[in-house]
């Protein structure tokens, strides 16, 4: 079964940047997207960002010109890079990778925008 890593998560202040990866245990060829999800406290998992093999990618309308999802399919890593961070967005981000109905997840990663 494949593995999924998150790293890169931590403490940002306000109007901070921060660069996720997501790096998968085997070829992410195969996978018909891989993407980002993040939970924040209290509330349920909503989606962030997402990038399917054709390169297409897809964001939730808060992080539109804020955030950019990339793959590297050399290094089997996706890559979340977020600006211009609010102290709402304080979640636990979740690196998901899904090939036809399979869901695969990673442990998450705790992210904290604070002064």
């Amino acid at each position: 079964q494949v593995q999924l890593v998150e790293s890169g998560g931590g403490l940002v202040q306000p109007g901070g940047s921060l660069r996720l990866s997501c790096a998968a245990s085997e070829s992410i060829f195969s996978f018909n997207a891989m993407g980002w999800y993040r939970q924040a406290p209290g509330k349920g998992r909503a989606l962030v960002a997402e990038i399917f093999s054709s390169g297409s990618t897809n964001y939730v309308d808060s992080v539109k010109g804020r955030f950019t999802i990339s793959r590297d399919n050399s290094k089997n890593t996706v890559f979340l890079e977020m600006n211009s961070l609010k102290s709402e967005e304080t979640a636990v981000y979740l690196c998901y990778a899904r090939r036809t109905s399979i869901w695969k997840w990673g442990q998450g990663i705790q992210v904290t925008v604070s002064s």
